[in-house]
């Protein structure tokens, strides 16, 4: 078998989708983004494509290392992201060809179903009480929201008791039905961090993402150690190399992988197996589109530490018609029952595309960026 043509669909909200095809009539379907560089991400997924034709896609494991290896310089969000979206197609074609999941190939699931969150707020989070009833209502027991809005390096304490209230608010609505993750978003430095995180203690909170920036992680340390809250980390680290200091040296509770950033199905699972050994959670980053979600709960099936998955339902970026189940012929797969999303168990990733949506959907395209902040003095603000 021999890897024949691939094509690349970029659609709204903000997602880029990669479909590769065989000479036997197998297709597999990747999800290769970093969110705002969809165009940047494309052309570095054609350059590795372009070194792929002809190949057998059933060796995955000498493919991820020529794609990684080869190119001399390797790394970072666009060339990782690249070949994450790479891999989990050939993931994909390799379950289809085989009639199995991704996670029976992988040595079979150690789960039937993973706890999920849903989002709420958005980057300045409002009606926080009604946005957490209409997602308890849809089932969900757990929510994630950004902690605040822009901070300078060290700030006003205004708006630390204004995070204090919002969370407080929550807690005394729900109480402990509802479990709270709150993102930092790495828009906090080290010095409101360690303010913020203290403040917070008393809510019981399920973990705190990102604290401070990942090119920070010294600074961790610290944080880790001073806190009983769960530290997370990891959706700006792209491989098992970017992992190793913070797993060796106790920085982090908790690493979230993204799948369509970290190499994909095999390099995530390695890193996976490494914060294993250190008694390090699991809980992938995904705020991505179906394939990203489709590729982590394989991963998820397989991995005995990981606890917790995020999902995009919903989100603040995605519209009608541009969500997470609208590319899918088979929405249903992505069961939500009780604060839990069942592992799909069909062929390869167990999703089955829209293929004549996508493609209409491609025409309309997106060119998504992020905001752009400033401080109230015209410096730059951390998004």
């Amino acid at each position: 078998m021999k890897i024949t043509r691939f094509e690349l669909f970029q659609v709204p909200p903000r997602w880029l989708f990669l479909k590769i095809e065989t000479d036997e009539g197998f297709v597999g379907w990747g999800e290769p983004v970093i969110e705002g560089k969809a165009h940047t991400v494309k052309a570095a997924v054609e350059e590795l494509m372009s070194q792929l034709i002809g190949k057998n896609p059933l060796h995955i494991e000498d493919h991820w290392n020529m794609m990684y290896r080869s190119g001399f310089y390797r790394g970072g969000p666009i060339l990782m992201s690249a070949i994450a979206g790479i891999d989990q197609a050939l993931w994909d074609i390799k379950g289809h060809f085989y009639n199995a999941s991704i996670h029976e190939l992988m040595g079979g699931a150690c789960r039937s179903k993973i706890k999920t969150y849903s989002w709420i707020g958005g980057d300045r989070p409002q009606d926080l009480v009604d946005e957490a009833k209409k997602v308890m209502d849809l089932g969900f027991t757990a929510v994630k929201m950004n902690a605040t809005e822009e901070l300078q390096i060290v700030d006003s304490f205004k708006k630390v008791d204004e995070v204090v209230e919002r969370i407080g608010l929550l807690r005394d609505t729900f109480k402990y039905d509802l479990d709270i993750g709150l993102d930092f978003h790495g828009r906090v430095h080290k010095p409101m961090a360690k303010v913020l995180i203290k403040e917070l203690e008393q809510f019981n909170l399920l973990f705190i993402e990102e604290p401070v920036l990942a090119e920070n992680l010294e600074a961790l340390k610290d944080i880790t150690k001073n806190s009983s809250t769960p530290i997370a980390t990891g959706e700006r680290m792209f491989s098992r190399w970017d992992f190793k200091q913070v797993l060796q040296e106790g920085f982090v509770d908790i690493i979230q992988p993204d799948l369509s950033h970290a190499g994909g199905i095999t390099e995530t699972k390695k890193i996976a197996s490494m914060a294993e050994a250190y008694d390090v959670a699991l809980a992938p980053h995904c705020p991505l589109g179906p394939i990203a979600l489709a590729s982590c709960l394989q991963v998820d099936a397989t991995c005995y530490n990981a606890f917790i998955q995020e999902q995009s339902l919903g989100i603040h970026y995605n519209r009608e018609g541009q969500d997470l189940l609208d590319y899918l012929k088979n929405p249903q797969v992505f069961h939500y029952e009780a604060g839990f999303i069942t592992i799909p168990d069909g062929p390869g990733l167990g999703i089955e595309m829209n293929e004549a949506y996508i493609r209409e959907m491609a025409q309309q395209g997106h060119d998504w960026k992020n905001p752009i902040w400033r401080h109230k003095d015209g410096s730059i603000a951390e998004w």
